[in-house]
C-alpha cells in the first residue's frame, strides 16, 4: 500500500490527552490499523485515504484513542534529549537556543572536580560556551547558568515540549494539541 506514509495517527492517551507532545506520540497507519483491529483503541478521526481488502474497506485512522489509561512514570527518565527538553534546547551559558544535534551537557561541577552526573548538576551548553567552561567552575571562568538545573516533573516536560511544535500537523489533530503558536481565525 503506497502513498499512506503522509498519514500517521496521532495517539491519545484514554483521557483523550496525547502520550507524549515531544516527541509527538504518533503511529504509522498500519500500527493504528493492527491496534484497531485488536480493538485496543478508539478511531476519533480519519483521513480521507481508505484501506481494502477483498472483503472490507476503511478509512486510515488520523486520530486513536486508547481504550486503556496508561499512567504517566512518576519521574522523568534522565536522558540527554529530557535534559535538552527541560533547558529548552537552549545553552545555559549563552542562551543560544539550538537543534539537539548541535548541542551538549555540561557538568556544573566538572565530573573531574567530583561533580555527579544528576539532573541537578548537568545543564545544555552548546559546544562553544562547553570548551570555554572545560573543566573549571563557574565562579573560575565567568560562565555560571542561566537557571538552576532542577530534576524536572513530567508535566514540565510537557509543557516545554508543547513551545516546540512538529513540522507536520494535521487538522484533525488540532482539537487535541495546545502549541504556544497563535491560532487560526475562525
Amino acid at each position: 500500500m503506497s502513498g499512506f506514509g503522509d498519514c500517521p495517527a496521532l495517539v491519545l492517551n484514554a483521557d483523550f490527552r496525547p502520550l507524549s507532545y515531544f516527541p509527538l506520540s504518533l503511529w504509522s497507519w498500519q500500527d493504528s490499523v493492527k491496534a484497531v483491529f485488536l480493538d485496543r483503541v478508539n478511531i476519533v478521526s480519519e483521513y480521507d485515504q481508505e484501506i481494502h481488502s477483498p472483503s472490507f474497506a476503511m478509512r486510515v485512522p488520523s486520530v486513536i484513542a486508547l481504550k486503556t489509561y496508561i499512567p504517566l512514570s512518576r519521574r522523568p527518565a534522565f536522558t540527554r534529549f529530557n535534559v535538552f527538553l527541560r533547558d529548552r534546547f537552549a545553552c545555559q551559558y549563552c542562551s543560544d537556543a539550538l537543534p539537539a544535534n548541535e548541542l551538549t551537557f555540561d557538568h556544573v561541577v566538572p565530573k573531574s572536580r567530583g561533580g555527579l552526573t544528576t539532573w541537578e548538576n548537568v545543564v545544555t551548553a552548546c559546544t562553544v560556551c562547553n570548551l570555554r567552561k572545560s573543566n573549571k567552575l563557574p565562579g573560575e571562568c565567568g560562565l555560571h547558568p542561566r537557571r538552576r538545573a532542577i530534576a524536572p516533573n513530567n508535566h514540565l516536560l510537557r509543557e516545554n515540549g508543547r513551545a516546540f511544535p512538529p513540522n507536520f500537523l494535521h487538522d484533525s489533530w488540532r482539537d487535541f494539541l495546545y502549541w504556544d503558536t497563535e491560532l487560526d481565525p475562525v
